[in-house]
């Protein structure tokens, strides 16, 4: 099979091309309001590319934000059933100036395609939509397929969940098969595993009822960013451990086997700190760099501001301070939990002379699933059959909180297919996708279908 579909992509290619650039014109920016002509428009495209793939039904459903595309093709009740999951949104392109070509008219360019949303995830969701085609079009499909397209994964899917729930019975499936993240390289292919949850809120700490002169003030009444920073440190002990009661309870701790498992994952510390211009890396005590990414939960300040930060000086004593803190967590920590754990923590560590807002944002669970699982056994059957060399399991440092909604609600697991590399710079300017890695997720993607 794998050189038939290899033979169909070359005959398609230009064609393939020039439907997935359609979608990459559009920006789909989630976040800007002023785009939601533009998010309807990349989500009625979606669906006329589904309908022409072979889809009998593709519709665009409505939902309290932007709307949701979903399409099946049912073959026969009596098959499993695999559901699809992507995102149409991007991110914004901002800063414009740092990219080489236009983000929002696609070029390929040193065997890749650069363009918003190339990777993340136009470029990889519509891989599923090629291979689901060659499917259908040559008569191998052996499987229902479902599709569930959304539109706000870039702003934590505030609507999905609860679209979702209402139509539980129209997303039956036996596994949500998903490309929406990073493989460690094109020579050592791996399959994610699990993903860490989120908890990310925003802290207030308030002095004075109004700025001060800090001649007049300073050294009498205390200064909020003073004690934000206090208060910021003591969140992260000396041996890297989060300091917030109660935050460890539900942290299950991997066997030997489990570790030795992940361990395989190649990985050249000299190099990593090379490439981030760094002398050493820091983090949990006892936990190489990947664990610590992987498997482990961590807290960081994603952003700190307060008093005068413009251009020359400005002797004022602030009024107030505020940061943005994310919490990263592992399968088992529940984030409405660790958020609640962290607020009360935040505030019985405020000193009197300050009064504390925190102010949760958003978050998710993380999720795990098993490597002797059907569907992770048929992934790597395929990518070993594509890629030459049997695919690492690996574990997920960032966040997709929807997926483990979805796993809750649906029953079922989500498998992580993803083909984008680290060199694809998603989020940054100058995003890019190998047209090596696209072709071969449609190839591994097909492949999945037959060994599952």
């Amino acid at each position: 099979m794998a050189e038939n579909i290899k033979e169909y992509i070359k005959a398609n290619e230009s064609r393939f091309f020039e439907e997935l650039f359609s979608l990459l014109r559009i920006p789909s920016v989630s976040s800007d309001p002023s785009r939601k002509e533009e998010m309807l428009r990349c989500a009625e495209r979606l669906a006329e590319l589904l309908r022409e793939a072979g889809a009998d039904l593709a519709e665009i459903c409505p939902t309290d934000g932007a709307p949701v595309v979903f399409a099946q093709k049912m073959v026969s009740e009596s098959l499993p059933t695999v559901l699809v999951y992507g995102h149409y949104d991007v991110q914004p392109a901002e800063p414009f100036e740092l990219w080489k070509s236009d983000p929002f008219e696609p070029e390929i360019r040193d065997g890749a395609i650069y363009a918003r949303g190339a990777n993340d995830d136009k470029g990889q969701l519509f891989m599923h939509v090629k291979a689901f085609e060659y499917l259908c079009r040559n008569g191998l499909l052996k499987h229902n397929v479902k599709f569930i397209l959304e539109g706000e994964e870039e702003i934590g899917s505030p609507s999905l969940a609860k679209w979702a729930a209402d139509n539980r019975e129209k997303l039956s499936a036996s596994v949500i098969l998903v490309s929406d993240t990073t493989m460690i390289s094109d020579k050592v292919p791996s399959i994610n595993c699990g993903m860490r949850g989120l908890s990310y809120v925003e802290v207030k700490v308030t002095g004075p009822n109004k700025d001060l002169h800090s001649g007049h003030y300073g050294g009498a009444v205390a200064n909020p960013i003073n004690v934000l920073c206090d208060m910021i440190s003591s969140l992260i002990d000396e041996d890297g451990r989060v300091t917030v009661k109660g935050f460890y309870d539900d942290v299950v701790e991997l066997s030997a086997q489990d570790r030795a498992q992940l361990a395989r994952a190649p990985f050249d510390l000299d190099e990593y700190k090379e490439f981030l211009d760094i002398k050493e890396v820091k983090g949990e005590k006892g936990y190489s760099t990947l664990e610590r990414t992987g498997i482990r939960p961590c807290l960081d300040v994603c952003g700190i501001w307060g008093g005068y930060t413009g251009v020359g000086s400005k002797t004022v004593l602030p009024s107030e301070a505020h940061a943005k803190i994310s919490m990263r967590l592992v399968p088992n920590q529940d984030s409405g939990r660790i958020t609640e754990l962290f607020m009360e923590h935040f505030k019985s560590i405020a000193p009197d002379y300050v009064k504390v807002e925190v102010k949760p944002s958003h978050g998710g669970n993380g999720f795990l699933i098993p490597i002797s699982s059907k569907a992770y056994q048929a992934a790597s059957r395929a990518m070993t059959e594509v890629y030459g060399i049997e695919p690492v399991p690996s574990r997920g440092g960032g966040s997709i909180p929807v997926l483990a909604d979805l796993q809750q609600i649906l029953g079922i697991d989500p498998l992580l297919m993803g083909f984008g590399l680290e060199r694809d710079t998603i989020h940054s300017p100058n995003e890019s996708y190998l047209l090596s890695q696209f072709f071969a997720g449609i190839e591994s993607i097909v492949l999945f279908y037959k060994y599952y």
